[in-house]
């Protein structure tokens, strides 16, 4: 069974070439008058990185506006979506945002619309945000790493098993390439989350034995039906309640409590099982996921992780995480507090930070200083590794299975389509009453 990573998140040591490279022309340097050394470090530290965003919605325009606050010398030159309102409503907000500098210099001929526009975008930058629904991720990813892009892409990395195999392969490109790669899972490069997995692997709580995660809130936007729309358009403006776009919220939201609970724990499960269904999100509009899940995650080390994530509006809400070791109980959640206390209630450590950075612009913040310094951040297995948790939850909530970690790696059964055209006809169409096939426990097949 794979561990889960421990090195630190920002390695900022170069290769041995790459110093052997940087001392002979430091030493070259010196032979230079100081105006001409100058200019040297200028051209290799300086130069304007260009940056395409892919996805133009809310999540991707956030994180181009922080993208382009994290290094002074950027600049954002291309935008590609399937929806040219989306892309123009983006570009508007980033321009207005930031007014009077030359950070936003996306021309016309450089507006992409359509399900092939991410190819033409990624084609002109140096580094590509990757915020469309995660269905296209493992495609855009490919793409990406094989063009020599570095990457930023929103958690999850994929919504099928097929798609996990995809990303893990491209993941070795990418390593090979040396090109850095921050996956969206903001809680790693969160400070209370950050001290809070230092203690553990001090020891601070011994093993951990078992734990509790939370994603339980009311439930997110839907777009109304509008007459004469066709049904892909439909669901591409409703990605959220369309497994072959979003994989359920299990895993479009939750990703982000399983993923600490691996991190933690320092290891990915062997073996899942629990249950599911709707209760209140009963209607077409909400396409065909579940509106709860719960599941328990069986690790190596014999930890057992209760997950619950439930989009119920008036019921009891909660984000974030609860673990129990052998020596103290762990108590962590986004609101930049964090504690350990012994099992006689004596306060083994606490954090909160009051001034801490924001946690979605240090990933853009670190992602850029590594390229800066010609580093790797490589993100991509693990935000692969927590993408197929999650959806291992999925399939075990909609089967009612147990369901195998190294089983469920061999899956075959593909949700997302390999080439998406505004002709494709969508994996999941309603039935005559306009409701969506649900999955089933006890019927439906998931692997």
């Amino acid at each position: 069974m794979r561990k889960s990573d421990k090195k630190p998140l920002l390695n900022i040591s170069g290769s041995r070439r790459s110093f052997v490279k940087s001392t002979a022309l430091f030493s070259a340097g010196m032979m230079l008058p100081a105006t001409e050394m100058n200019a040297m470090f200028n051209v290799l530290n300086d130069k304007t990185l260009k940056i395409a965003l892919v996805g133009c919605g809310g999540r991707g325009t956030g994180a181009a506006n922080q993208a382009l606050k994290a290094d002074e010398n950027v600049q954002l030159v291309a935008m590609a979506d399937a929806f040219e309102d989306r892309l123009n409503g983006s570009l508007k907000h980033l321009e207005k945002e930031f007014e009077g500098t030359k950070k936003v210099k996306v021309k016309e001929k450089n507006k992409f619309v359509g399900f092939d526009a991410y190819k033409k975008a990624i084609d002109l930058a140096d580094v590509v945000i990757l915020t469309t629904p995660p269905g296209f991720r493992p495609y855009h990813f490919e793409y990406a790493v094989n063009a020599g892009k570095h990457v930023f892409m929103e958690k999850p990395v994929a919504v099928d098993i097929p798609g996990i195999r995809k990303v893990l392969e491209m993941a070795k490109v990418a390593k090979a390439k040396k090109l850095n790669v921050v996956v969206g899972l903001q809680r790693r490069y969160q400070k209370n989350y950050i001290e809070i997995e230092k203690q553990i692997r001090e020891g601070a709580v011994g093993r951990i034995t078992s734990g509790q995660v939370y994603w339980n809130s009311s439930g997110v936007w839907v777009n109304p039906r509008k007459p004469g729309q066709s049904e892909l358009d439909y669901q591409m403006r409703n990605w959220y309640y369309f497994n072959w776009l979003c994989g359920d919220h299990i895993l479009e939201q939750h990703i982000h409590n399983i993923d600490v609970a691996n991190w933690f724990i320092g290891e990915y499960p062997v073996s899942a099982q629990g249950m599911g269904g709707r209760l209140v999100r009963t209607g077409p509009e909400h396409g065909e996921i579940f509106d709860h899940h719960f599941v328990e995650f069986k690790y190596p080390s014999g930890a057992i992780i209760s997950s619950q994530c439930r989009h119920q509006p008036g019921t009891w809400s909660k984000v974030g995480e609860d673990f129990q070791g052998t020596k103290g109980i762990v108590d962590t959640n986004d609101a930049g507090a964090a504690r350990i206390v012994g099992y006689d209630n004596e306060d083994i450590f606490s954090y909160r930070g009051r001034n801490d950075p924001n946690p979605y612009q240090q990933e853009h913040d670190d992602l850029f200083k590594s390229i800066r310094n010609k580093g790797v951040i490589s993100d991509t297995e693990n935000g692969a590794y927590s993408t197929m948790t999650a959806i291992m939850g999925r399939m075990a909530t909609y089967s009612g299975q147990v369901i195998n970690w190294d089983e469920a790696l061999k899956s075959e059964l593909q949700i997302m389509p390999a080439e998406v055209t505004w002709d494709t006809t969508p994996p999941t169409l309603p039935k005559e009453d306009g409701n969506y096939p649900i999955p089933m426990p006890g019927k439906t097949k998931v692997m």
